[in-house]
């Protein structure tokens, strides 16, 4: 079993089962982002008190942080039905056409990377978040005349990695945007004892430890390797996941201690080895890795950026004395060459 697996952008349909078994099903359940939940509280109570749709959202943030259970649970606090759909499914304006048209009152349409929706797509999307109508052309050439349909008011919940990618005419759209941010190791052990409840998984506190100091601080990647973890003591003949059986288990894994899998090695050894530390493209870097550029851009460098390993520059990206010394190489202009010491917290 190799580390890539944890992080594999690709989600089976096997991942989705099990990502929702484990999706909280109140915001009592729903673990973290605390002051995200309590502005979302007031809002929601706000919109039912004048019997009024909810405005816009906009969530965006790294994979993994929960913005789409924060969906679905906004939709069952309004007591109302959810659309889900994904921004690269909407291939045509008709399809959103569709979709819209027949959205409830106050009903919620929630699009995952919504970043990824194509222009045409989009375009659409203006009158009806913001006049709730369609502008419908029937016929052609000279004859063609402009129609529009009144829809039912509802609001859209709109999910991105890549707010940047977002066009500034469909972002201002949205009443209501949130960013999404790393979890804390304290917050991610709560989801990992809650997690191992619900799969009957018995876990002590120094193996849930373990398992939320690698999990980058995504509950995602925390609630995969609580699964692999599961795997290693099950076919060990252990009862309970300690923490000696989680750190045998994720050093199985080559999940090191700052969270670091084989590709996020991979990238900053090739950075060191064959680019002298960078400054180097992205596209460069996924080329030489033999990865996708957006994978590395949305998944990988965000968190290695985040502990210091990593810098962005007009010229590319270039690592840190950190991210040397945490690999065993003596930094340029540095001739110690001692790994940098295992950190107990990640933020």
């Amino acid at each position: 079993m190799n580390a890539p697996a944890v992080l594999n952008p690709v989600r089976t349909k096997e991942d989705l089962l099990f990502e929702d078994s484990l999706r909280p099903r109140s915001f009592d359940e729903y673990i973290g982002q605390d002051t995200i939940k309590a502005n979302l509280k007031i809002f929601i109570e706000a919109a039912k008190k004048r019997n009024e749709h909810l405005d816009h959202v906009l969530l965006y943030g790294p994979p993994g942080l929960g913005k789409t259970s924060l969906a679905y649970l906004l939709a069952k606090e309004l007591g109302v039905g959810i659309k889900p759909t994904s921004g690269p499914v909407i291939e045509r304006a008709g399809d959103l056409s569709a979709i819209l048209s027949n959205l409830q009152s106050k009903e919620v349409l929630f699009i995952d990377e919504i970043h990824r929706l194509q222009p045409a797509v989009e375009e659409i999307m203006y009158s009806a978040m913001e006049d709730f109508c369609l502008d419908i052309v029937i016929g052609q050439g000279p004859a063609a005349r402009s129609h529009k349909l009144a829809l039912k008011k509802f609001t859209l919940i709109g999910a991105t990695t890549r707010a940047g990618r977002i066009t500034a005419p469909l972002r201002s759209r949205f009443g209501i945007i949130h960013r999404l941010d790393y979890y804390k190791d304290e917050d991610l052990k709560k989801i990992i004892f809650r997690s191992a409840g619900l799969m009957k998984v018995s876990i002590d506190d120094e193996g849930a430890a373990q398992i939320a100091l690698r999990s980058r601080g995504t509950p995602r990647v925390a609630n995969r390797l609580l699964r692999r973890v599961r795997d290693y003591v099950d076919v060990r003949g252990r009862d309970m996941i300690t923490g000696p059986e989680a750190r045998y288990a994720l050093d199985m894994m080559e999940v090191d201690v700052m969270g670091l899998d084989e590709v996020d090695r991979k990238i900053l050894t090739t950075i060191i080895e064959n680019f002298g530390g960078g400054p180097v493209g992205i596209s460069t870097i996924a080329a030489a890795i033999d990865e996708d550029k957006d994978t590395i851009e949305s998944i990988y460098e965000p968190f290695l950026m985040r502990i210091g390993y990593l810098e962005r520059t007009l010229r590319g990206r270039k690592l840190t004395a950190r991210a040397y010394r945490h690999l065993g190489f003596a930094p340029p202009g540095d001739t110690k060459s001692e790994p940098w010491p295992k950190q107990k917290k990640l933020f």
